[in-house]
């Protein structure tokens, strides 16, 4: 097992930043309309969550199987992004609001990507 070596999720900065995605998230769906509870709202909600979650699953496992778990990440923020221009379409932030978190995913995805690149030999 020479690529095995656990990381800190916590002192990750690939997790601070999806930690702080999710709560920018959870905020932001807490002020949908009720009727978005078990649409929108929900499906961003688990989706901006899995986002951290998945990093702290994979960072106790190999290098491998820990660029797995940060490609499910990733994915979780492309999904949230998308998620966020329907939102944006549906009113329920603005324009400028939308902009600022687009920016914010942007950064986490180019972060991880680099990240995930230091875990290969």
């Amino acid at each position: 097992m020479n690529d095995f070596k656990r990381h800190n999720f916590k002192k990750l900065k690939i997790w601070q930043m999806g930690l702080e995605l999710s709560k920018l998230t959870l905020d932001l769906t807490d002020t949908f309309p009720a009727y978005e509870k078990y649409g929108l709202k929900s499906q961003m909600d688990r989706c901006s969550i899995s986002i951290p979650s998945n990093i702290a699953e994979g960072s106790s496992r190999t290098n491998k199987s820990f660029s797995h778990f940060l490609d499910i990440s990733l994915g979780s923020s492309f999904e949230l992004q998308t998620q966020l221009l329907l939102a944006n379409h549906r009113k329920y932030l603005s324009d400028d609001e939308r902009e600022i978190f687009e920016i914010n995913i942007e950064g986490f995805q180019k972060a991880t990507m680099v990240f995930q690149n230091t875990l290969k030999d």
